[in-house]
């Protein structure tokens, strides 16, 4: 399940935007281990969109996942790695005061083994993307 940098709790009170660096394979094929966030600490969350929430039994971890429909007394969330788990399949319904924030845009890190020039050109045209919310994956993931 990814862990989320504490810099995104920090900054939610005072500004409308933080950051989050991903750890962990749940998120995939969306999120990478090593991926950064952009979070929104405003707006409304719609069935589809990644959010940053706390985690349920241990409110100090902070975990990504995709708000895959709304249920009486908060959030269903899903990953979109069916395999790696820690998603409501495991914890229930996540209360609306655990949701932090929608992730609006990922970066992701250049690797060391890109150097060839069509290498490092894939990564100039694939490592800053914004996070949208997918209403066919929020479908699919109701199904399972």
């Amino acid at each position: 399940m990814p862990e989320l940098s504490q810099e995104t709790e920090r900054g939610r009170a005072a500004q409308p935007f933080g950051w989050a660096e991903v750890t962990g394979p749940s998120m995939v094929p969306t999120l990478h281990n090593g991926d950064l966030l952009v979070v929104s600490h405003r707006g409304r969350i719609r069935p589809g969109d990644v959010v940053v929430l706390r985690h349920p039994f241990q409110q100090d971890l902070l975990v990504v996942k995709r708000a895959a429909e709304r249920r009486e007394g908060g959030w269903w969330v899903l990953g979109d790695n069916a395999y790696a788990g820690g998603d409501s399949t495991d914890y229930g319904v996540v209360p609306d005061e655990l949701i932090l924030g929608k992730v609006r845009l990922r970066y992701r890190p250049r690797k060391a083994d890109q150097r060839s020039p069509f290498a490092l050109a894939g990564w100039a045209l694939s490592a800053v993307r914004p996070v949208f919310a997918d209403r066919s994956a929020s479908r699919r993931l109701r199904a399972r």
